[in-house]
């Protein structure tokens, strides 16, 4: 081709590159595929086969790991974020009831760097291999001009399956019941752009080591979101579980309520678990109020079970 001539890459867009990475992972996609899968790697529209239900209902959940995958990469800790945004569905799903079935992810940049995607996919597959989840599909996307040249937005859609008469949805909730916090290991996914606001005006960095953490700061906030499904399982096995809400964007005042039928209200005693070390750090560190801290971040409570 004739230099001066335009094209996509010449206009940010390198499709060669994105190919060549995602040809990199696809043994890593195929691993994650379950024996309802339908197909391989690269049809316009993944395929799944659906069985051995009475009355299944399909529940879905889409969401992104926010800023979260800035610190990510800057720690060289990708693996981490695509892990969480499996996780953070595979939670929301589960605390309806249901079972998760599939995966589909959306990475997108301004430019997609080779190494960040492999270790998206290899954070995402693992997770999905450990909650028997396929990652059926995903988009990857370059997009200069909407992103900054740091900016990545990682997002993943997951879908579960749930018998009708099985569902979760809180409506059989009763004055009286009581409220069962099931622990977080730190931020999760949620609550990172005031953290990182924190970490701008004191001056921290990732590889500082905080006593009161026992560590580095990355270590702290880059725990992967725990996954809550097993438990959750568990809870609902023993018929003990009305409602569970996971507690993200929000905290518990901004989730508890959306599972509470009309009229009901819920009394919490905050003093009642161990809030993690990386809150508190956290919150002197941006002098910032408890009551803001709890309608921000999961305050060491990942899941409210009633």
């Amino acid at each position: 081709m004739s230099d001066g001539l335009l094209t996509y890459r010449t206009s940010g867009v390198d499709r060669a590159a994105v190919a060549a990475a995602l040809d990199a992972v696809q043994e890593r996609i195929r691993g994650t595929f379950t024996t309802q899968v339908l197909g391989d790697v690269g049809h316009f529209a993944g395929l799944f086969r659906l069985g051995g239900f009475r009355d299944p209902v399909l529940v879905s959940s889409i969401d992104g790991v926010g800023t979260k995958v800035l610190l990510a990469r800057q720690a060289g800790r990708m693996e981490v974020v695509g892990r969480d945004a499996i996780m953070h569905g595979v939670n929301d799903v589960a605390v309806m009831g249901a079972a998760p079935l599939f995966a589909l992810d959306y990475v997108a940049a301004a430019q997609v760097d080779h190494a960040d995607l492999a270790a998206l996919v290899s954070g995402m597959s693992a997770a999905c291999r450990e909650e028997g989840v396929a990652l059926l599909g995903g988009e990857t996307a370059q997009m200069p001009g909407i992103y900054t040249e740091t900016g990545l937005d990682v997002v993943a859609c997951v879908i579960g399956v749930a018998e009708r008469d099985g569902l979760c949805d809180g409506s059989n909730i009763r004055a009286g019941d009581a409220v069962i916090g099931l622990a977080s290991n730190g931020l999760h996914t949620n609550g990172y752009t005031l953290g990182r606001e924190v970490m701008r005006r004191c001056g921290w960095t990732l590889p500082a080591v905080f006593p009161d953490l026992g560590g580095t700061l990355a270590d702290a906030l880059l725990r992967p979101h725990h996954s809550y499904r097993r438990a959750l399982q568990a809870l609902a096995g023993a018929e003990w579980l009305r409602g569970a809400a996971h507690i993200t964007g929000g905290g518990l005042p901004g989730n508890l309520v959306r599972i509470l039928p009309p009229a009901r209200r819920v009394r919490i005693d905050t003093a009642a678990w161990p809030v993690p070390p990386i809150f508190n750090v956290l919150a002197r560190g941006g002098r910032i109020a408890r009551e803001e801290m709890f309608a921000t971040f999961n305050m060491g409570v990942g899941v409210a079970a009633v």
